[in-house]
C-alpha cells in the first residue's frame, strides 16, 4: 500500500507554486488600499473591511465545495461543472496525474487565491452605499454559481472551453470578466450614490491608491508568472510580458489624461497600470513580447475611454471595475486570438497549441470571441438573479438608508474609522452644538 507522503515531488516546482500563492495573496490587501484611497474619507475603512471579508468568505467556500466544483478530476464527461468528490478538500493529497511534480493540494491553494482576488475586486462595488452583510452572502453565492462553473469551463480537463482549446492563461474570463460583470450588476442593483451627477467625487488619499497599485503589480507577477506551475522559460516569458503590458498601459492612460488638464495624474497612471496588468492576465503566457507592448498601449487607451460606459448605462461603477477589468480582460483575450504564438505556448516543454493569427491559426478568433460572449452572458444572467433574490430577503437589502449613506459606511456599518480625527471631530461638534443649545 502506497501512502501520499511516500510520493516524490520536485522541490523547486512545489516551492514555485507556494511562492505564487503568497504573491497572489498580496494582491488582496493591495485592492483594499486601492479602493480605500479612491473612496471618500467617511467610507475608507469599510472598503478595506469589505475586501478582507471577501477573502474570508472565498477561502471558506473554496474549502467547503468551491475547489471540487471548479477542478474536479473525476467528471470528464461533464462540460459545465465538476462534482462533489473533493468537498472539504478531501482526496487532494496526492497527484492529479502521475506525471505531476507537485501535490494537488498545492494547486488547490494557488487556485483558491485566484477566486479570492476575484471576489476582492467585486468588493469595491459596495463603495459608500452598500451594506456589508448582504455583500457577504453575495460573495458566497457568486463564487458557487458563477465563478466555479466558468473556471471549470476553461481550466478543468472536462470543461468545454478547455477541450475547445480556448486560450486564457491566468483568468481573463474567470477573474477579470466575472469580476467586472459581477461588480457592474451589483452596482446596478445598489443604485447610484446620492447626488452622483452633481458632486465630483475625488479620491481622499492618492498615496493609498499608489500603494495599492504597487502591491497589485508585485502580486500580479506571481499571478501570471507562477501560472506556469514550474520555474521554466514560459514562466519567465509571462513575467516579462506582464511588466511590458503594465508599463505601457500606465503610460498610455496617463498621456491620454494629460491632454485634458495638462497634468500628470497619479490616479490615471495607476489606472493604466492596472489595465495593462489585467490585459496581460489571459495573454502573458501566450503572446510575443512586442505584442505585449502593443497590448499595453491599446488597453490603456481603450479602458480610459471605456470609463464613460457607466454614464451611458447610468450605473454608478464607483471603482471603474467594468473598464479596468472587464474591458481590459477582453482586450487580452482578443490579443490571444491575434498574437498568440505556438512557440511561446510550448516554452514550458509540455503544452501544444497552434497559437493565433501570427502562426496562421485563423479559427482561434471565433473561439476566443465565443468564449467572451458565453462568459459575459452567463455571468450577467446568474449574477442578476443572485442580486435580485438577495435584495428581496428581509434583512438583506443590498443598499443602506439615506441617513446611513450621509453618515458614511465607516460609522454605519462597522463603527470604526480609518482616521481617528474624524470621530473626534464629530464628537466635538456634537458637544459644541449641545453647549450652544444650553
Amino acid at each position: 500500500m502506497a501512502y501520499v507522503w511516500e510520493e516524490s515531488y520536485d522541490a523547486a516546482t512545489v516551492g514555485f507554486i507556494f511562492l505564487g500563492a503568497v504573491l497572489v495573496f498580496i494582491m488582496i490587501p493591495g485592492l483594499g488600499f486601492l479602493y480605500s484611497g479612491l473612496a471618500r474619507r467617511k467610507s475608507a475603512l469599510s472598503l478595506i473591511w469589505a475586501v478582507l471579508v471577501s477573502c474570508i468568505v472565498g477561502l471558506v467556500q473554496w474549502y467547503l465545495l468551491g475547489y471540487s466544483l471548479a477542478f474536479s478530476s473525476t467528471a470528464p464527461n461533464n462540460k459545465v461543472i465538476g462534482n462533489f468528490r473533493s468537498v472539504a478538500l478531501s482526496n487532494v493529497y496526492g497527484k492529479v496525474d502521475p506525471t505531476d511534480e507537485f501535490p494537488e493540494l498545492a494547486w488547490a491553494i494557488f487556485q483558491g487565491l485566484f477566486m479570492c482576488v476575484t471576489l476582492a475586486i467585486i468588493a469595491g462595488t459596495v463603495a459608500e452605499r452598500g451594506r456589508l452583510l448582504p455583500a457577504m452572502v453575495f460573495f458566497f453565492l457568486f463564487s458557487t454559481f458563477v465563478y466555479c462553473p466558468v473556471t471549470y469551463w476553461v481550466w478543468a480537463p472536462g470543461g468545454w472551453a478547455y477541450q475547445w482549446e480556448v486560450l486564457d492563461w491566468a483568468g481573463g474570463g474567470p477573474v477579470e470578466i466575472l469580476s467586472a460583470v459581477g461588480g457592474f450588476v451589483y452596482s446596478y442593483f445598489l443604485g447610484r450614490r446620492r447626488d452622483t451627477e452633481l458632486v465630483n467625487y475625488r479620491p481622499h488619499n492618492v498615496s493609498m491608491v499608489a500603494l495599492g497599485t504597487y502591491l497589485l503589480w508585485f502580486g500580479w507577477l506571481g499571478f501570471n508568472g507562477c501560472t506556469a506551475l514550474s520555474p521554466n522559460l514560459r514562466a519567465i516569458y509571462a513575467l516579462m510580458n506582464t511588466f511590458i503590458s503594465a508599463a505601457t498601459g500606465g503610460m498610455a492612460w496617463c498621456v491620454l489624461d494629460y491632454r485634458l488638464e495638462r497634468k500628470w495624474s497619479t490616479v490615471g497612471m495607476c489606472s493604466g497600470i492596472i489595465s495593462g496588468l489585467v490585459a496581460s492576465t489571459p495573454s502573458s503566457g501566450c503572446i510575443t513580447l512586442y505584442a505585449s507592448l502593443i497590448q499595453g498601449i491599446a488597453s490603456g487607451i481603450i479602458c480610459n475611454l471605456s470609463t464613460k460606459l457607466k454614464y451611458y448605462a447610468k450605473v454608478d461603477d464607483a471603482m471603474d471595475i467594468l473598464a479596468e477589468h472587464g474591458i481590459a480582460g477582453i482586450v487580452g483575450l482578443i490579443f490571444n486570438a491575434i498574437f498568440a504564438a505556438d512557440w511561446v505556448i510550448g516554452m514550458d516543454g509540455s503544452s501544444m497549441h497552434d497559437g493565433g493569427w501570427i502562426t496562421h491559426n485563423w479559427k482561434q478568433a471565433y473561439k476566443q470571441l465565443a468564449y467572451i460572449v458565453a462568459v459575459t452572458c452567463y455571468s450577467t444572467v446568474v449574477t442578476s438573479a443572485i442580486c435580485y433574490i438577495i435584495n428581496k430577503i428581509p434583512g438583506l437589502k443590498l443598499r443602506c438608508s439615506e441617513i446611513a449613506e450621509e453618515r458614511g459606511m465607516d460609522e454605519d456599518q462597522i463603527g470604526e474609522f480609518a482616521y481617528d480625527y474624524v470621530e473626534v471631530r464629530r464628537d466635538y461638534y456634537a458637544w459644541k452644538n449641545k453647549s450652544d443649545e444650553d
